[in-house]
């Protein structure tokens, strides 16, 4: 039996010092207390907490001297996901966008609809007409590089402003060409309207993802590509209606063109004032788990090259840019023509013409809702895109063969049904390619599908007008049908990675934590996607290639 120690306990100050001796001594012998020893403790006393790091230490005192009052920030509970919110103010941003990308893609169409009653007024060919639809294509590609960089870069509201802006002042140029001798002005207009065009056709998976939720963000992508549909829908309706043909009177036709114009250069006007009060870069707070974890990565991180060459690296991408060119190319090239088609097939139609371009695009726009609303409840993209696309190739055959039946009630119908799935298409690639390509910027990744959409529409639109003119129009459609189903077979080949969809979800089952900047010696076996940590994204496919 031990022999008893002296007991401790009398005042304060000899407590705390024998006790931290006591606890050395215990730690230094794992064997248990010493048998000389005796210790009275009143209450067990908590481990103290370990010290921060010194880095993290002065983190937290430049943080804590930037509050009221010095104090230090609460930490944020380990493993909870970032905050997120969605703000009613997402809706007015997509309507004001939506609303001017229309009117940008009534500027598009107008002078292709009634080619030969412009041909005629500013005693110009065919030909030339159709290269004031060609420009907007043609421009796209040299531009888009910048426009993304300044998007990236710059933000959201200077691309909208320049957009907007810059529609505007094409709108307001064309009012002064509205004399036949004055073809090279109304060039010029279409050409400012072309490059307005650049800064608005990158936007709609932007706005989508800076500001909508994911359960929401496919039928917001989807939306706003709608704008665009319902402005080309209106360009084929109303030029028809506002521009009749009346070859015998050119002063009247001059005035009809000059109400259609100074029309459109209010309400660019009104838009571009509504575009400088409501758009802003992005909300206080982020919609989405997949967007908190972006804007942990710092600005100076991105680097825009590096995600150009990202996304060139990345095979299914490559093969959606090829397949999305070949159909909205496609798309461009039959709306492009669509008025020489119906007038080479049934004489003086030129309302028909009209209309039947805004059944195409009509329907198109309800595809494109419906397969918004499809994949925000399914996020099966592979599957749905495939389909579409299948369904657009069979869409053209029947429209090509039926063309020139004599029943023009018929081109009706198979116009709209071509229009459902082709026009439908269109936010399909767009959310599909964010997927596949996250956490690539949405400005970049849309950008390049919108720029091989405009290559392979400059081609198609002068291969098949060639061949409309020397032929008929079933040989060029047919020359269309040859490559849709190529873009068919690409589709297939395509491997479905959704990337974006599982950061979300991950978040949603609390596995996920926004990753801090990453520093030197952290993470040293992981590399950064252009400043994102890839520890903060899971790489697990719901889907696989067919």
């Amino acid at each position: 039996m031990s022999r008893p120690g002296p007991i401790i306990g009398e005042q304060p100050g000899s407590i705390m010092v024998a006790g931290e001796l006591v606890q050395e001594h215990l730690r230094a012998d794992p064997g248990g207390a010493p048998d000389d020893i005796t210790v009275v403790r009143k209450s067990p006393e908590p481990e103290p907490e370990p010290e921060p790091e010194p880095e993290k230490r002065e983190l937290l005192d430049e943080t804590a001297a930037m509050l009221p009052n010095g104090e230090a920030p609460a930490e944020e509970e380990e493993g909870k996901p970032p905050e997120t919110r969605l703000y009613r103010r997402r809706f007015v941003v997509l309507a004001v966008f939506s609303l001017y990308s229309l009117v940008n893609a009534f500027q598009w169409i107008q002078y292709s609809i009634i080619t030969n009653v412009f041909a005629r007024y500013y005693r110009a060919t065919n030909e030339q007409i159709n290269w004031l639809s060609i420009v907007y294509m043609l421009a796209y590609v040299p531009l888009i590089f910048p426009a993304t960089w300044l998007l990236d870069r710059r933000g959201l509201r200077l691309t909208a402003l320049l957009g907007a802006g810059l529609n505007c002042a094409g709108a307001w140029l064309k009012c002064c060409s509205v004399r036949p001798e004055l073809f090279a002005v109304t060039v010029t207009a279409q050409v400012i309207c072309s490059v307005a065009q650049v800064f608005i056709l990158g936007l709609p998976s932007r706005i989508a993802s800076v500001w909508f939720g994911p359960r929401e963000v496919s039928t917001a992508c989807a939306t706003a590509v709608l704008g665009n549909q319902l402005g080309t829908a209106i360009g084929f309706l109303l030029p028809p209606v506002l521009v009749p043909n009346t070859p015998n009177d050119m002063k009247l036709t001059g005035h009809n063109i000059s109400i259609m114009f100074y029309g459109t250069a209010a309400i660019s006007t009104g838009l571009f004032i509504l575009t400088a009060t409501v758009i802003k870069d992005r909300p206080p707070l982020p919609p989405s788990q997949a967007q908190a974890v972006l804007l942990d990565s710092p600005l100076q991180d991105y680097s825009y090259r590096q995600s150009i060459l990202n996304l060139m690296k990345n095979k299914a991408f490559v093969l959606l840019l090829i397949s999305y060119g070949i159909l909205t190319g496609s798309f461009y090239s039959v709306s492009t023509l669509l008025n020489q088609m119906i007038m080479d097939c049934y004489k003086d139609q030129e309302l028909n013409a009209g209309r039947i371009g805004l059944t195409l695009v009509v329907a198109g726009m309800v595809g494109s809702i419906l397969c918004g609303l499809w994949l925000d409840h399914t996020k099966t993209y592979k599957m749905t895109t495939l389909t579409v696309y299948g369904l657009s190739f069979l869409g053209m055959v029947v429209f090509s063969f039926t063309l020139d039946l004599s029943n023009i009630y018929l081109v009706f119908f198979t116009a709209g049904v071509l229009g459902f799935f082709m026009t439908g298409y269109l936010p399909l690639g767009f959310e599909f390619g964010v997927e596949i390509t996250y956490p690539e910027s949405e400005g970049t990744s849309s950008g390049l599908l919108n720029a091989f959409a405009q290559i392979f529409g400059i081609i198609f639109t002068l291969i098949q007008g060639k061949l409309t003119t020397d032929f008929n129009p079933l040989a060029g459609n047919l020359f269309l049908c040859a490559w849709i189903f190529v873009g068919v077979l690409l589709t297939a080949l395509i491997k479905s990675e959704l990337k974006r969809h599982n950061v979300n979800i991950s978040a949603e089952n609390n596995n996920l934590q926004a990753l801090p900047t990453e520093c030197p010696g952290d993470f040293p076996s992981e590399k950064t996607t252009n400043g994102v940590t890839p520890g903060a994204l899971l790489s697990l496919s719901q889907e696989t290639s067919l």
